[in-house]
């Protein structure tokens, strides 16, 4: 298994320039790669096979960056195509803008070109960097790919890809009959409802960032575009971006480390959340929740601790069905309080059947459903 840590890096600014060189190659090799098989396969309806040689004698200005970083633009874009020939709802690759597209590139270990030291590391063409190195990496784990990106505030970070990383409690028969199961559904306030008490801190940081993010946004078109001003109130609007992301970040990375300690096995709902945000008017409160990014945390951490996580059916029928007596509701015509909610899982594997209810009162496990649908 793969395990990556992200590292913030401080590099000059000589090293800055060249970063942003590379940045730029990278992006103008796959726009001209894209073009060229479009145009090939509009003469010949064949799939054009080129390279980055094909391109450096023609602009010699891909020289001066990592050979690497061309090198895995390629493979980029055969991936593009491959996913989009797998499925055609990925959607055709498109051309990276200037103005929106990330700042990254990728570059791999080969003969040693690569190597971390206590709080630096040395990359290609750049030498050595200073580096904010706040953790150690697994042991027995090697070094295989460096991903340095640049973020819209102007921060630089580092990307480490190890291979190598062995799973904890990893055995041949698994015992699940003394097993510790946590249900999770979605809610719209409070971004979760768990069938057992977990303490859970306020979410909602857009919201509360939400009238300073505004005002520095109406700072911001009062700017003359492309000037001094426009550019430094720029990266304060980035600013606020990125602080909002990283509170919802930290918060959801210590929810998921919590219930991967406690628990043996997760059921949460297979919510199409993309789906869910564009109807009724409900993106910003999704989006701001986090939920799809929260489920994903849980899977690889408990794939890390040799847990298991289980997604259930959406179209599963657990609000309309009685935690007591397993009747089917047709109707939403419910009263106030209904009991409800009950999750069974049929797992074959392990021949195991359990249902997973959410608390209320007096040993019952109730949702509370309003008539007016909130």
């Amino acid at each position: 298994m793969n395990i990556a840590y992200r590292f913030r890096i401080y590099p000059t600014e000589e090293q800055k320039i060249l970063l942003g060189k590379t940045f730029g190659c990278c992006r103008f090799l796959y726009n001209q790669m894209l073009n060229d098989k479009i145009l090939e396969y509009k003469k010949t309806k064949k799939l054009l096979k080129n390279t980055p040689a094909m391109y450096k004698k023609e602009y010699p200005f891909l020289k001066e960056v990592d050979s690497l970083a061309l090198a895995n633009v390629q493979f980029h874009l055969e991936k593009a195509y491959k996913n989009f020939f797998r499925d055609p709802k990925v959607g055709f690759p498109r051309f990276k803008s200037k103005h929106h597209s990330k700042n990254s590139y990728t570059t791999n270990v080969v003969n040693g070109n690569i190597l971390v030291e206590d709080n630096r590391i040395r990359l290609p063409k750049l030498k050595w960097i200073s580096m904010k190195k706040h953790r150690e990496p697994a042991e027995n784990c090697c070094l295989k790919s460096v991903t340095v990106s640049m973020e819209p505030s102007g921060k630089y970070f580092a990307s480490l890809l190890y291979e190598g990383y062995s799973c904890e409690n990893q055995a041949a028969d698994e015992d699940y009959s003394n097993a510790k199961i946590l249900g999770i559904d979605y809610a719209m306030q409070g971004m979760a409802v768990f069938s057992e008490e977990i303490e859970l801190e306020k979410a909602g940081f857009f919201r509360r960032n939400e009238k300073r993010l505004a005002r520095e946004q109406r700072k911001l078109s009062r700017c003359v575009k492309e000037s001094r001003n426009y550019v430094r109130q720029k990266k304060k609007v980035a600013r606020c971006h990125e602080k909002i992301r990283n509170q919802r970040r930290d918060y959801l990375h210590k929810l998921s480390r919590r219930i991967t300690d406690q628990y043996d096995i997760v059921a949460v709902e297979d919510i199409d959340m993309r789906a869910m945000g564009q109807c009724l008017r409900f993106g910003k409160s999704v989006q701001d929740n986090g939920y799809g990014m929260f489920r994903n945390m849980l899977d690889y951490k408990l794939a890390w601790k040799g847990k298991e996580l289980i997604k259930i059916d959406r179209f599963f029928p657990s609000s309309k069905k009685c935690s007591k007596c397993g009747k089917i509701k047709k109707s939403w015509d419910y009263p106030k309080e209904y009991t409800a909610a009950r999750v069974e899982m049929r797992w074959t594997e392990i021949e195991m059947q359990r249902s997973i209810s959410v608390k209320r009162q007096e040993g019952c496990w109730q949702y509370k459903l309003s008539i007016s649908g909130q």
